[in-house]
């Protein structure tokens, strides 16, 4: 499946991250491509990106399991996809990353997880972290550091899911999508 805007060159793209300094590996990734597309967009969006996936003081499981729910109810195929790897690379249990689909009704996530997915899931029905939700978020995001990263990361990869899917920015070629069990949304 082809994207709305062509995939540019691997050696463009790789250019463009080695400018940055992002592994080829993601340079050559779809999204990474298509985004180079226009450099300067590229370099602005990865550069953010690449901090809050490399220099974050936000708990990994946190983010990756609060990404993993916005790929879930944004219907983000490539966000959910992508992050499966980077959340059970990570070390999280499949069964924690597949109970983000129900979360509320699952006996596998903490007190802590289930804080933040609250907190993503009142960004993605109000565009803002509730009072109440807050609270309970402050009592595992501790310091303000964490609290906010906790929501440039939500805000982040809200924005992440509109641009892959406004963009039908395609799943690599030979990637499952929707992993481990191919169940989407819906």
């Amino acid at each position: 499946m082809a994207g709305r805007v062509p995939l540019a060159p691997i050696e463009k793209a790789l250019a463009v991250g080695r400018a940055i300094g992002a592994p080829d590996v993601m340079a050559t990734r779809n999204a990474f491509r298509t985004l180079s597309q226009n450099e300067t967009m590229a370099v602005g969006v990865f550069t953010h990106l690449t901090t809050l996936l490399n220099k974050n003081t936000f708990s990994t499981r946190l983010r990756e399991l609060a990404i993993m729910r916005i790929g879930w109810v944004t219907d983000s195929d490539y966000e959910w996809t992508q992050h499966w790897r980077w959340a059970t690379t990570a070390g999280i249990p499949p069964e924690d990353i597949l109970a983000v689909r129900d979360w509320k009704t699952s006996d596998r996530l903490t007190p802590a997880d289930r804080a933040v997915l609250q907190a993503t899931d009142d960004v993605l029905a109000s565009g803002k972290i509730s009072d109440a939700t807050w609270v309970e978020c402050k009592k595992h995001v501790p310091t303000e550091a964490e609290q906010v990263e906790m929501v440039v990361c939500i805000a982040n990869w809200t924005m992440f899911s509109i641009i892959l899917r406004s963009l039908e920015i395609p799943i690599e070629d030979g990637v499952m999508a929707w992993p481990p069990d191919g169940k989407r949304p819906g």
